[in-house]
């Protein structure tokens, strides 16, 4: 069976996304980089996006990669627009607390469920981390610009 382009494209996003998701997690767990509410909202957008990319890459057919790809690029711009306002907004003020990242990791409860990957423990001010000088929140907008320019290509030709 041959490779076709949205599948490769959709393969690569979910690669991409559980990459970054486990690179995260390595951080946090090896090396002490606690997250803030808006780092475990990039997260969680994160895991989405490469659950919905997966998902596309087992439809086969072209309206569930069409679906797939339209849900992966809204949760794209999802992701840059968090990862923006971190690095533009919260990581400014002094505290974080209660904001929409938190009121949504609350509601999904996923924070209480799985504290050791969905919950914060530190202000967004104290969680600045960079990776060979680029902060962490601006490779998430590299990453989710990448898997969302993959899934234009997509939803332009779902071969």
């Amino acid at each position: 069976m041959k490779l076709s382009r949205s599948d490769a494209l959709l393969g690569a996003g979910a690669v991409l996304a559980s990459g970054a998701f486990a690179g995260a997690l390595v951080s946090q767990h090896l090396f002490d980089l606690q997250p803030c509410p808006w780092c475990v909202l990039i997260r969680l957008i994160t895991v989405l996006l490469a659950l919905t990319c997966a998902v596309g890459l087992a439809w086969r057919s072209s309206m569930g990669r069409r679906a797939s790809a339209g849900l992966g690029l809204a949760l794209s711009g999802a992701g840059i627009a968090a990862a923006l306002w971190l690095h533009f907004v919260a990581a400014a003020s002094a505290s974080c607390n209660l904001t929409l990242a938190d009121r949504i990791m609350s509601a999904t409860g996923l924070d209480a469920r799985w504290p050791q990957v969905f919950a914060a423990y530190a202000s967004c001010a104290d969680a600045k981390a960079s990776l060979l000088g680029v902060p962490y929140e601006l490779l998430s907008v590299a990453l989710f610009l990448l898997i969302g320019s993959g899934l234009v290509a997509v939803l332009r030709r779902p071969d």
